[in-house]
């Protein structure tokens, strides 16, 4: 089955480099006319600048594409709105969006600014929450929408000096689980990419024969798989290096202990076997939690 995006309209954010960069080029060379997005800031977010956004359009355009650049900041929900309004009346629609854009602000818990904190949430989450809301009413207008926002490993697992961005990526999975199920019935399909990929995020951090094997071109094969027609959905792909792997929030089978005083200390003692992932339940929605609780109360069937 050959992934075929003739004459789908997709914005990419964050596209004048790095993975948003290869997503860009790789949309386009299936067939997509891409709107290249990108403020073409700086790591940390400040600056702006199109010569990144107005370099990937050439690009793709050189290879026989089609792609027009745009420079607007996702943390602006007009220009955001301003951004599906050009690509819509250019092209008819916007079919896909990979939501790539971020920044980074390191630092410990202790030594981090709130403002730290709340910048890197209003770009990733905010930025992300923006792009979707402008797409929304369209994609369900036409019955078809493919929205891929980007998680990270750091918040599915956690990751040293990198609360704030954490606290963003685990935040896009639960953004992704709820807009899932309230697009199923207009076929838009959302997932979350978790890519680990040598852009400048990790300049300095590994070593550089790493960074070579972590080429961000070998993820964008799994923003496709995403966004095909037949693509899954409320799924997190994980990728890189070649290798791709599905990351999944489960619900162990847990135990029944009823109620008493001594609750606390049989939960503190059972912690090892409440972990136990034999037979762990992968809930379709946040109800599936509380079918299998009372369930296991012994109030009807298994729901979970």
């Amino acid at each position: 089955m050959t992934i075929d995006l003739t004459n789908r309209v997709a914005i990419v954010t964050g596209a004048g480099g790095g993975l948003g960069r290869q997503h860009a080029l790789a949309l386009a060379k299936r067939g997509a006319k891409v709107v290249v997005n990108d403020l073409g800031g700086n790591l940390d977010g400040t600056g702006r600048s199109l010569r990144a956004a107005d370099e990937v359009v050439r690009e793709i355009r050189e290879a026989g594409g089609e792609a027009i650049a745009n420079g607007a900041s996702v943390t602006d929900l007009a220009e955001v709105e301003a951004m599906v309004a050009e690509a819509t009346e250019r092209w008819g629609s916007v079919d896909i969006l990979v939501a790539n854009a971020g920044i980074l602000r390191d630092k410990t818990f202790a030594k981090m600014e709130i403002d730290d904190f709340r910048a890197v949430l209003e770009v990733h989450v905010m930025g992300s929450v923006h792009c979707a809301k402008a797409v929304w009413a369209g994609m369900r207008e036409r019955s078809y929408g493919r929205i891929v926002f980007t998680s990270s490993s750091s918040g599915l697992f956690g990751s040293f000096g990198q609360a704030n961005y954490s606290a963003a990526k685990m935040a896009l999975v639960g953004l992704m689980n709820t807009l899932a199920l309230e697009g199923a019935r207009y076929n838009i399909k959302v997932n979350c990419l978790a890519p680990t990929a040598g852009t400048r995020m990790l300049e300095g951090l590994l070593p550089a024969d790493h960074i070579a094997a972590l080429d961000p071109a070998l993820v964008s094969p799994a923003v496709l798989a995403l966004v095909a027609e037949d693509a899954p959905t409320k799924t997190v792909l994980c990728a890189g290096a070649g290798t791709f792997e599905s990351a999944k929030t489960i619900l162990t089978k847990g135990i029944h202990f009823g109620a008493g005083e001594d609750l606390p200390e049989k939960v503190l003692g059972a912690l090892d076997r409440l972990s136990d992932t034999d037979g762990f339940l992968d809930p379709k929605e946040g109800a599936g939690q509380y079918t299998h609780e009372l369930a296991m109360a012994g109030f009807g069937p298994e729901q979970g």
